[in-house]
């Protein structure tokens, strides 16, 4: 059953954002879709747009590639692992079923084409290549990719191996639509450059050329990833990324009956959030938005604000409905360092709750002398 809903959701950077009642529908409805759950989601806020069955725990097949992307760019980045970097493949490896990169057993083959193999073909025999060159076994590896999920909030998935593969139905490897998109929005945040490798549409290795599964790189110009999968037991699912600036928006469609209705009903469902949504940035990253009173330190005030631009989507039309309301945590004592959060942004649509976000310090204010903090300290007494 469809159903339409504007939440914030927590990010890293974010406070605890509020589930709201949902505003006034938009102008144009949510289109008809397959899938068996999906969600539209704004890359850059976290802002859910719509969604069904989106919190339901469903086998993501090879989108489960996409938390083997997130962890084999964490070690290049700490330099665990480099591009040029051989691999020795092993059997267990190169024996992996399904899709496949068409890997050597026991041959070397470079981080940077496996990489590729894994991203653009994906290939399951290189997901599990780079999982034993990470973490020794791919059950080892399994362990890093749920203790990494936690980490970054993904509540309703559990993984048990590299690629997403399996030969029966696996009701203990599972996601959601909501946390899939999570995981798109992380991928593209904190490691852009491997983001970019998902917009590649061929990889020719060791004389074969293969296509990258995502049919709305062709269809669609806006469209630079990001996975798609497949199993009978997990249907046709894609997780797709498209930017028309200045908004990037994340789709998640899973079980869909074909390829062709996955990239579909991708497709509707970004064409629909452009249509029926348009962006509002609310406040700047380090503008000023208020100065709120401090006491013991050495200055009597704090500047507040954000450490990232808030913005958000606001159905068409109802921009001049968006609410803004400040609040303070007050007393604030001294000492206050940079970026601890002094207060909240309530943000309403239509008289309507719509979500929250921290107010942080952009400045420390130190402690004051004896004398000044003994002084604030009687004022505080008639408060």
């Amino acid at each position: 059953m469809k159903r339409f809903f504007l939440i914030l959701v927590l990010l890293p950077w974010a406070a605890v954002a509020q589930a709201a009642p949902a505003p006034a529908p938009v102008a144009v409805p949510v289109p008809a879709l397959s899938a068996k759950a999906w969600l539209l989601m704004d890359a850059d806020s976290g802002q859910v747009l719509a969604g069904s069955n989106a919190e339901t725990r469903l086998e993501p097949a090879s989108l489960t590639k996409m938390m083997t992307t997130y962890l084999v760019a964490q070690a290049l980045a700490d330099k665990r692992l480099s591009w040029q970097q051989p691999v020795v493949v092993s059997e267990r490896a190169w024996r992996t079923q399904g899709s496949r990169s068409f890997i050597p057993v026991n041959g070397q083959v470079t981080v940077d084409d496996l990489v590729k193999g894994m991203v653009i073909q994906s290939g399951n025999d290189a997901s599990v290549a780079l999982a034993e060159a990470i973490a020794g076994s791919e059950p080892a590896f399994a362990d890093m990719m749920n203790k990494t999920a936690q980490h970054l909030g993904l509540k309703d998935t559990h993984f048990l191996n590299a690629s997403g593969f399996f030969d029966n139905a696996e009701p203990n490897h599972y996601s959601t639509a909501h946390d899939m998109a999570r995981l798109a929005a992380a991928l593209m945040r904190d490691h852009p450059e491997m983001h970019r490798l998902h917009a590649v549409k061929e990889y020719t290795y060791a004389g074969i050329r293969q296509f990258n599964r995502n049919r709305l790189l062709w269809a669609d110009p806006s469209v630079d990833g990001m996975k798609t999968g497949h199993s009978n037991a997990a249907g046709y699912c894609l997780v797709a990324t498209s930017l028309r600036p200045p908004r990037r928006l994340i789709s998640v469609v899973l079980g869909t009956p074909s390829d062709a209705a996955r990239a579909r009903d991708s497709l509707n469902l970004l064409n629909w959030g452009y249509n029926a949504f348009e962006s509002v940035k609310v406040y700047a990253k380090g503008q000023v938005v208020s100065q709120f009173k401090v006491y013991k330190g050495t200055q009597n005030t704090v500047k507040a604000g954000f450490t990232h631009d808030v913005q958000v989507s606001v159905p068409r039309g109802m921009k001049d409905k968006l609410g803004v309301a400040l609040t303070s945590r007050l007393p604030l004592l001294a000492p206050l360092d940079k970026g601890t959060p002094v207060g909240t942004l309530k943000l309403s649509l239509d008289n309507r709750p719509l979500g929250e976000y921290p107010i942080v310090a952009l400045e420390d204010v130190p402690l004051a002398g004896f004398f000044g903090r003994l002084w604030d300290t009687v004022m505080l007494w008639f408060k």
